[in-house]
């Protein structure tokens, strides 16, 4: 890759951010727990006159980066194919590119939608239908690879039919590790629909459910007591166990099309979740002798948040709301404490606990206090062109992508 297809605005070594002697990883989606909170500090104000660090031309697709120790990851489509790159952090040279699955499109966006998973010294990457590489981190090399059509998932092409949302407009859910075992939603059917696998072999270690598989990624959490893999299939929110495969527990609920698409959120024993069908909804999870019991808490039917996850600090829920908004939530009613207009349809969130750094769909970067009172705005600037991809955060500096273009934000200096 040639130098000519960055743009460079300042001498490197003058606009790397100082960093401290902890890095803060951004390692797969949502960050290092799939929550959207930071774990370094975020800036207090923005700039509006914002300079990159480096700009690179890449190629199309919804997935965003990440990043850990010096190596940022992120996958396009090239020459019709899903590819994987990564690139030195600082300054945007890229290292290795590996093509892992022919490409796919419809008429929104050609390109991946999984976001790829960083895990010491290996990267896992997931295709639009369902192929999953693990590369080297150091070189690329595909270690191996799974086929979720060998699982039995079966593709639709008719893309407007009421089935499982991922086989017909393809996959978007991010996988997720925790410990030595990869959990991938294969839309298998037939008790295959999850699985887990040897993360360093890919092996089958269990497989359960028929559900169709939906856009939603999961999280790995502990509620009541019972560490679990949670998800939202079409069918509604479900808890394994996360060494059996064990069913914990199940909250059924229909959506029009299958377009089950935000992450669940975990605020101790409850989940979090909402959909363009049913609204806002929190489930209290608590445990039995051998299965738990998901119990409403409260739904309310009128936020019906389509795409974009929330965060939650506090007691409160952040992000977009169903009108283009941007909402506070309490979490003991779920009534909204307030709402802004002039928000778009999507907006990813990273949070530290007392800032919000709000990326839109337009590309404008917006940076808000945590405040259950009223909207507080502390600056703005734009980051990218329209772009439903999540950002990612290491030692700040804020690595945004749109279709055409990766770029690196420094949001700190050095003091």
């Amino acid at each position: 890759m040639g130098i000519g297809k960055h743009i460079l605005t300042a001498l490197l070594a003058a606009t790397v951010p100082w960093i401290g002697s902890a890095r803060a990883d951004w390692p797969g989606w949502r960050g290092p727990n799939r929550d959207g909170r930071a774990t370094e500090a975020l800036p207090r104000t923005l700039r509006a006159e914002a300079e990159p660090m480096w700009k690179l031309a890449i190629g199309r697709g919804y997935s965003g980066p990440v990043v850990a120790s010096n190596t940022l990851v992120y996958v396009d489509e090239q020459q019709g194919s899903e590819t994987a790159h990564a690139l030195d952090r600082a300054t945007g040279r890229e290292l290795w590119k590996t093509s892992y699955a022919k490409a796919w499109s419809d008429e929104f966006e050609p390109g991946p939608r999984c976001t790829p998973l960083l895990d010491g010294d290996r990267a896992y990457v997931q295709s639009a239908q369902g192929i999953v590489a693990c590369l080297s981190v150091a070189n690329g090399q595909k270690l191996w690879s799974l086929d979720f059509k060998d699982l039995g998932m079966s593709w639709v092409t008719e893309r407007h039919a009421n089935v499982g949302a991922a086989v017909r407009r393809g996959h978007t859910g991010s996988p997720v590790i925790d410990g030595d075992r990869l959990f991938l939603q294969t839309s298998a059917l037939a008790g295959k629909s999850i699985i887990a696998v040897d993360k360093r072999t890919g092996k089958t270690l269990w497989q359960a459910l028929d559900d169709q598989t939906a856009y939603s990624s999961p999280v790995i959490t502990t509620l009541a007591g019972r560490r679990q893999f949670v998800t939202a299939t079409c069918e509604g929110l479900v808890g394994l166990d996360v060494t059996s495969g064990t069913e914990l527990w199940r909250t059924r609920f229909q959506t029009g099309a299958n377009r089950n698409v935000l992450t669940p959120v975990i605020v101790g024993d409850d989940v979090l979740f909402a959909s363009h069908t049913t609204g806002l909804r929190c489930q209290r999870i608590t445990s039995g002798e051998k299965t738990q019991t998901s119990t409403e808490r409260w739904l309310n039917r009128q936020l019906r948040i389509n795409m974009p996850t929330p965060v939650a600090v506090g007691r409160q829920l952040y992000g977009v709301g169903p009108s283009r908004d941007f909402i506070c939530v309490d979490l003991d009613d779920g009534l909204p404490r307030w709402t802004e207009r002039g928000f778009g349809e999507v907006a990813s969130v990273i949070t530290d606990g007392q800032g919000l750094l709000v990326q839109l769909d337009s590309g404008e970067l917006r940076l808000l206090a945590v405040n259950n009172v009223r909207y507080e705005e502390l600056g703005r600037f734009q980051a990218c062109g329209k772009t439903y991809s999540h950002p990612a955060l290491q030692d700040g500096v804020l690595y945004t992508r749109d279709p055409q273009s990766l770029t690196a934000w420094p949001l700190t200096a050095k003091p």
